[in-house]
């Protein structure tokens, strides 16, 4: 079976909120993994702060703010934006050799400062998640985290944001090379299929990556929602209900 984007339920739309399938139409849900991006704003909260270091640390009088970083995400990666800015500001333009020097030893000193900046971070989770993580394990959910990010800052602030004990495994960037990896390894590591088990993601390309490794997903997305930016009231009926919705009986791609 393929997979499609119906898969997929944005914040914007609560399925808890429209009219529900009968518990009978229910399928076993044995766990939910949760990119990192979606229980916390990880981006605004951590990584743009190591970014103004970085950019303090070069002698440049550049600050983004969290509404300035929010409209550089929709650039895929941190160079580009990176690029953006210095462009924006006039620091260099397109094809400017030097540029290319310069956004490659901002991104090297943003990586380098990154864990400290994470681990002394004040990053909270979003609400609603860590009651339904709560509910999840006193249900005998098992719940996972997966990232892109270093085992080093990842698993202090997963500990900040959830509690000790909620959590059976955390997949890094020390454990795999892609997001896809992560959510196979996340999988095996719970002893659980991709057909029991609901991802939570915060960005597009980690819903494509959830699709790659034949998981439904909820696109944890709060500037899509307008004011509601939280997922108070969501139950792990809800997360059964949508994953028998799914219909998420693919083999692993």
């Amino acid at each position: 079976m393929s997979l499609t984007t119906e898969k997929v339920w944005r914040a914007g739309r609560f399925w808890w909120d429209s009219s529900r399938p009968s518990e009978s139409d229910g399928h076993p849900l044995r766990a939910l993994i949760f990119d990192l991006d979606a229980l916390a704003d990880v981006e605004g909260g951590g990584h743009r702060l190591a970014f103004n270091a970085a950019f303090a640390a070069h002698g440049l009088k550049l600050h983004w703010t969290p509404t300035r970083y929010r409209k550089l995400m929709a650039l895929r990666d941190e160079r580009q934006r990176v690029a953006a800015e210095l462009r924006a500001r006039g620091v260099c333009t397109e094809c400017d050799v030097l540029a290319k020097v310069l956004i490659d030893d901002i991104c090297a000193t943003k990586a380098m400062m990154v864990d400290e900046v994470m681990l002394d971070a004040d990053i909270d989770p979003r609400a609603g998640l860590v009651d339904l993580i709560t509910e999840g394990f006193t249900a005998g959910v098992a719940v996972g985290v997966v990232t892109s990010g270093r085992r080093q800052w990842v698993q202090p602030l997963v500990r900040q944001l959830v509690g000790d004990g909620l959590v059976q495994t955390i997949v890094t960037a020390d454990d795999v090379g892609t997001p896809v990896d992560a959510y196979r390894l996340a999988l095996a590591e719970l002893g659980v299929t991709a057909d029991d088990a609901l991802v939570f993601t915060g960005t597009q390309a980690g819903v494509r990556s959830a699709f790659a490794a034949g998981l439904a997903g909820v696109l944890v997305d709060p500037d899509s929602i307008g004011a509601r930016k939280d997922y108070d009231g969501l139950r792990i009926a809800d997360c059964q209900r949508l994953v028998a919705a799914s219909g998420n009986r693919s083999a692993a791609a």
